[in-house]
């Protein structure tokens, strides 16, 4: 048996926005290793083992899975959303660059998903419809100084903003100082989008201004999107559509 490994996106929580591509060779492996909530979305099947383990062993968990694919089996390592956005593709290739040098001529390969800046953009609107950027505000693997410049001059370049990881239970403070800095730097009307459990039965959306927003509006199953400048809300029965225009006048 050849082997091979896999690196996919189960998208934001919703069945249907997991892609044809990937469900195909879901139904090929071997192995499914991943994060203990992720696997958990994986059927079982005979002939189907499932390696699930805790939070923050990314690189011991992609170890396991180059291990797994060098002997000969299928291996799929699943992440949420797009496995290359904050998820477990670069923690493979990390692993691949430190580990052995048959590691680097395995059959490797990244299926993309539809992570939750995109699902929750869509649901709004297009908020993202200009430029943007996506800041991760976990400090687990980054200082917390160089995300406060990056908040900063994301702001002062008028970029619209994606932010995952806003608020847990161990760091509740980051969104709050995140907060403070948006409002040194942009005016009270800023809208933001509050996107919590996109796709899933628990849903929430909620559109504020910057001037009324809170950190608790907030947790780590939650994607802020922070508009632009430019960013408009049309007002209508039902949810509000929020977009930002496609030009920026001169």
């Amino acid at each position: 048996m050849s082997g091979w490994l896999r690196i996919v996106g189960l998208g934001p929580g919703a069945e249907a926005l997991v892609t044809p591509e990937v469900t195909a060779v879901l139904a090929e492996a071997t192995d499914v290793v991943g994060y203990i909530p992720y696997v958990a979305r994986v059927a079982e099947r005979p002939g189907l083992t499932l390696h699930a383990s805790d939070n923050r062993v990314e690189i011991d968990r992609s170890r396991h899975a180059l291990e797994m694919a060098a002997d000969g089996h299928r291996v799929v390592v699943v992440s949420s959303g797009d496995p290359g956005v904050f998820a477990m593709a670069s923690a493979v290739f990390e692993a691949v660059e430190s580990g052995p040098r048959a590691w680097r001529d395995l059959d490797i390969q990244v299926l993309p998903g539809i992570t939750a800046m995109l699902a929750a953009a869509a649901r709004a609107g297009a908020p993202l419809g200009h430029d943007f950027c996506c800041i991760n505000l976990s400090d687990n693997l980054k200082p917390w100084p160089l995300i406060e410049r990056r908040l900063r001059l994301a702001a002062q370049a008028d970029f619209a903003m994606a932010f995952y990881n806003p608020r847990s239970k161990s760091r509740p403070e980051g969104f709050e100082k995140t907060l403070q800095i948006l409002r040194k730097e942009c005016e009270p009307e800023r809208l933001i989008l509050f996107a919590r459990a996109v796709s899933r039965p628990d849903e929430a959306l909620r559109v504020a201004h910057l001037a009324e927003a809170t950190p608790e509006m907030a947790d780590m199953q939650t994607v802020v999107l922070v508009g632009s400048s430019r960013t408009r809300i049309i007002e209508r029965d039902g949810a509000p559509i929020v977009y930002t225009p496609r030009f920026t006048p001169e």
